[in-house]
């Protein structure tokens, strides 16, 4: 390790290969928490290169526990994080949207480290144990179209170095691993990211490993839809700036869409909202994500057709059955 920070130190790169082992490494409980903080700090000081951030993630998905959801077609919504926003919780709230509107979800996520509440906070918050059995999830999946992958269950090296980045509490190279390294592999994925420098390196990802997907960002830096801004949209056929006026959604103010100051407030948001009880600004911006997800997996449906299906999610009750069957069944 010491040899990887003094070049990490000079503003040297790693490879991709170096990358992978160094990380595996990392996993295997090789380095102490000093060593370690220092190695996720360089990162914090400068940009992440695409053959860093490839190695990364092909040694998280080396080491993962293997899910097979091969036989089912779904969809994974998430952010980076890191935005500093502290918003509620909208990619797991939209996830559930997605799956009222009949569309299987297979979401991955972990507690939060850069806000209050992260997806596994909100999941818990309602009574949720957490497993990697595989046939509970199957179950989960087939009986109410969502099932829940919690990160640390699934890979050794974030659960080695969660309580790292949490006394950080600053975004690090492990935001932008977690929406690569879904250990079901899903087809499908819309992810939120908090920068333009982001969103590009995604979208070139993405085109090398064959993955349906649309990658978001709001303009004043939220890494989701938030409706607060203009947002790009950027897919393997385009890259689009939408304003949230041309959806016919209106524009959101920052405070609308505070998480709140514990998990159990986030949690209450996301009732609010699949029980169609939230205010305009907080059901609109779920809508809006969901349906640019459901056009992922729907590409031939135009956004206001989507827009229509998620909002028909919420008020028709079906997001809530969702939920309501999910707990009975992983509670």
């Amino acid at each position: 390790m010491k040899e990887i920070l003094n070049n990490l130190f000079e503003n040297k790169y790693l490879s991709q290969e170096q990358a992978r082992d160094i990380l595996t490494r990392i996993a295997k409980g090789e380095f102490n928490a000093n060593q370690i903080a220092s190695f996720i700090t360089v990162f914090l000081m400068r940009n992440i290169s695409i053959d860093e951030l490839i190695g990364f993630r092909q040694s998280l998905l080396d080491m993962r526990y293997k899910v097979d959801l091969s036989d089912f077609e779904f969809i994974d919504i998430v952010g980076t994080g890191g935005d500093n926003k502290n918003t509620f919780n909208i990619s797991t709230t939209s996830c559930f949207v997605v799956a009222g509107a009949g569309y299987k979800v297979v979401k991955h996520g972990n507690y939060g480290a850069t806000s209050i509440s992260g997806a596994s906070n909100v999941i818990e918050c309602h009574g949720v144990k957490f497993t990697k059995n595989i046939d509970q999830l199957r179950r989960s999946l087939d009986k109410t179209n969502i099932t829940y992958l919690h990160a640390p269950l699934f890979n050794p090296a974030l659960k080695e170095v969660a309580p790292i980045r949490k006394s950080l509490g600053v975004k690090t190279f492990f935001n932008l691993l977690g929406p690569l390294v879904n250990p079901s592999l899903p087809k499908y994925q819309l992810l939120g990211v908090y920068d333009l420098k982001m969103e590009r390196m995604y979208n070139y990802l993405y085109q090398q490993t064959g993955t349906k997907y649309a990658v978001v960002h709001s303009l004043d830096g939220y890494d989701e839809i938030s409706l607060t801004d203009n947002f790009k949209i950027c897919t393997s056929q385009e890259e689009r700036v939408y304003s949230p006026e041309e959806l016919n959604f209106k524009r959101a103010s920052r405070n609308s869409l505070f998480g709140g100051d514990t998990p159990e407030e986030a949690a209450k948001i996301f009732d609010n909202i699949l029980n169609n009880e939230a205010t305009e600004s907080q059901t609109n911006c779920v809508i809006a994500n969901s349906a640019f997800a459901i056009q992922v997996m729907e590409p031939k449906k135009n956004i206001e057709e989507c827009i229509a299906i998620a909002h028909e999610s919420i008020k028709s009750g079906r997001a809530a059955k969702v939920l309501k069957k999910y707990v009975e069944l992983n509670s």
